[in-house]
């Protein structure tokens, strides 16, 4: 892939109205933003936008409205806290489209900040609707893009309107996570480990195929590993197994074993006896009885994935390997993030659950790169097209 114009490229910004999409999904409690980390994560951005003397036009989307306007899902209490954040003044718009919302954007001052209200209020934004993105697009003279979470979707936001106004640029976080994902993907430290969990084979086929030429090995864990484990004539009791994919598993070794690259999976396992949370023991090897399910890679797993890490020069790690959730099954996850933690290797996260336990376990600041985009990082490292990342133009 180019290398995408940067907003650090843009020039004579000063009196322009930039139509910024950012990623403000927060969640919120009572009308409350419970969690700024989005928020603060497009900060430089605009900041560097607002030093520049450009106005700046802020576009996000909250939660689920299905295309309906709903009080719960109005973006008016992260204006508030955004203006906290910013330590500017942040206009709030009663809609992204319209008179109203052209009127406050055009009314802007120089290095001032407008938020519009939900974008997904209307339909045309999931549709990527040409009317719904010409009327986004009359609130801007030009572009930037600093939501890579939203970046697998094509929606008017993320594709329709970068059509419509150039330039189109990448924000700075945007920038960050094409720099630190696409090294992983060109040029990788070796040996290069990809730490695989989470509860989909299906999920991660593509990510597999793509990053078999690259790795030296596979660690795998979370209820993946048991259709993997299935594949292998392994009892796995009641652990979750896709059972329409154990074929696809079994001719996935079948390719990671004739590329001469290493696939981990669990030598124990942390099960529920029963099915109750409450009855756990740790299985002395990979075998789990008819009655049990596996629910966290056990400590002599722990201790193969942590040698693995220790001589790693590159760890990506997508998908949790337990469920972390739960005090009695995080055990292996922790072990995981803190192995990681200690490595001199290049570690990145792919986002979503994995980069939600590296921040539950205090280890964030000790990553190379947490991204901010699950479904977005799992999409690009699988080798797919991002349309809110082709939609930007190309760097010079």
């Amino acid at each position: 892939m180019r290398r995408k114009l940067s907003v650090r490229d843009l020039t004579e910004l000063s009196g322009k109205r930039v139509f910024c999409r950012v990623d403000f999904n927060v969640p919120l409690e009572g009308g409350v933003v419970g969690d700024v980390t989005r928020i603060e994560a497009s900060r430089p951005t605009i900041d560097l936008l607002r030093r520049a003397g450009a106005r700046v036009v802020l576009a996000s989307h909250l939660g689920r409205p299905k295309g309906k306007r709903h009080p719960s899902y109005s973006l008016a209490p992260v204006a508030a806290k955004a203006a906290e954040i910013l330590g500017v003044a942040v206009g709030f718009a009663p809609d992204c489209i319209g008179d109203e919302a052209e009127r406050a954007a055009e009314a802007l001052p120089d290095g001032g900040v407008l938020l519009l209200e939900n974008l997904r209020f209307h339909a045309g934004e999931e549709a990527d609707d040409d009317a719904f993105a010409a009327a986004l697009a009359r609130l801007g003279d030009l572009y930037v893009n600093d939501a890579f979470g939203t970046a697998h979707r094509a929606h008017a936001s993320t594709a329709g309107v970068p059509r419509r106004l150039k330039p189109a640029a990448a924000g700075l976080l945007m920038q960050s996570e094409l720099d630190h994902l696409g090294a992983l993907l060109h040029d990788p430290a070796q040996p290069f480990l990809a730490i695989l969990g989470g509860a989909k084979v299906s999920d991660k086929i593509e990510l597999i195929d793509n990053l078999l030429p690259r790795v030296d090995a596979f660690l795998v864990g979370g209820a993946m590993a048991y259709t993997f484990l299935r594949a292998q004539g392994k009892p796995v009791g009641r652990s979750l197994v896709e059972a329409d994919k154990v074929e696809v598993a079994r001719a996935l070794l079948d390719r990671v074993q004739a590329a001469r690259r290493g696939f981990v999976l669990p030598v124990d396992h942390v099960v529920a006896v029963g099915g109750d949370d409450r009855a756990v023991r740790t299985t002395p090897d990979a075998a789990i009885a008819d009655d049990e399910a596996g629910m966290d890679i056990g400590p002599r797993t722990v201790e193969a994935f942590a040698r693995r890490i220790a001589d790693a020069g590159t760890v990506l790690w997508n998908g949790p390997v337990g469920r972390f959730e739960v005090a009695a099954f995080a055990s292996g996850t922790r072990a995981v993030g803190e192995a990681l933690a200690q490595s001199s290797a290049a570690t990145v996260v792919g986002g979503g659950d994995t980069a939600a336990a590296v921040e539950r376990f205090g280890l964030t600041a000790r990553m190379t790169h947490v991204s901010t985009g699950g479904g977005a990082s799992l999409e690009f490292l699988s080798g797919l097209p991002l349309p809110g990342v082709a939609a930007l133009d190309d760097a010079p």
